[in-house]
């Protein structure tokens, strides 16, 4: 063999071709493991979302040749709008019930029980009541005026239908009168006229002519002096022509002459008929069993 001037020997062409067949053999070898499909990932790589809820992270990209396509990233589905739920639909509100409309009010008893259609106030004299009372009361007379009331009282008049008067007593037996007049009233005895004497200018014969009950008068004892039982508020005159007042030959007022034989007439009063019990129960005592004078209207707590 030919050494070369470089001293590398000579390769012959034979060889030569050998050498180079042999290296394409490799190169198509390596070229081919190339594009051969790459290993499958290990399997945490594969795992789909976390136990928190996250999600996977993407795989790494798996080395290719150059130019390749990046392998496609599976699909994300698209965000679903949520649609907010319909208010749900609210029940009719529960019809609210009327109250049922309050009776009719009825006539009611007084306190204390007593017929249907009597009443009957007790009050203290305000101010008002006073200045009506300037020619009944003043001053010096035996009561002061806080110890005196003003009634209010159903009462039956002569002509059949109810009346509401008023009376001055004593605050003491105030109740005991309202029960008097319950009584009478539930007996239907009639009586003519209640008024405060006041609307007589305080005169007693006026009262009496207009056959008025009354009570409380500051006045003198008819025929005598003191203080008549009338200035305590403790005394009543009832229906003064049909019970006058007897002294002899004097009848007051002049129009009771009629009733001096003591009729069985509305309004008269007789010894031991309910009018007298009535009274009688509440402590007070009637004039008609005098003996002298005779006061057939009067009924009075001491008797006088």
């Amino acid at each position: 063999m030919r050494a070369s001037t470089l001293g590398s020997p000579v390769r012959s062409p034979a060889r030569r071709a050998r050498q180079a067949a042999t290296t394409g053999l490799a190169v198509l070898g390596l070229l081919a493991a190339c594009t051969a499909a790459p290993a499958a990932e290990p399997a945490s790589a594969l795992s789909g979302a976390s136990r928190g809820g996250g999600s996977a992270a993407p795989a790494a990209a798996s080395p290719g040749i150059a130019g390749s396509p990046p392998a496609a990233s599976a699909p994300t589905s698209p965000a679903r709008s949520v649609v907010p739920d319909a208010p749900a639909a609210s029940s009719p509100a529960a019809p609210t019930a009327t109250p049922p409309a309050e009776p009719a009010p009825t006539a009611a008893s007084a306190p204390g029980g007593g017929p249907a259609g009597f009443t009957a106030t007790v009050t203290v004299i305000d101010d008002a009541t006073a200045a009506r009372m300037n020619s009944s009361w003043r001053a010096g007379c035996p009561v002061p005026l806080s110890d005196l009331r003003r009634l209010t009282l159903t009462y039956r008049g002569f002509d059949g239908a109810d009346h509401t008067g008023e009376l001055v007593v004593a605050a003491a037996v105030a109740e005991d009168v309202v029960a008097i007049f319950r009584q009478l009233y539930a007996q239907s005895y009639p009586i003519a006229s209640m008024r405060l004497v006041d609307d007589f200018g305080g005169d007693d014969d006026a009262s009496m002519a207009a056959n008025n009950t009354s009570a409380f008068n500051c006045r003198p004892v008819t025929g005598g002096g003191g203080f008549s039982e009338h200035s305590y508020g403790t005394a009543i005159d009832v229906n003064p022509v049909q019970n006058p007042y007897v002294d002899g030959s004097t009848v007051l007022p002049p129009a009771g002459r009629a009733a001096l034989d003591r009729p069985d007439a509305p309004g008269v009063i007789h010894d031991g008929d309910p009018v007298v019990l009535a009274f009688a129960a509440h402590g007070f005592a009637w004039g008609g069993d005098w003996r002298s004078p005779i006061d057939y209207q009067h009924f009075s707590v001491s008797g006088r």
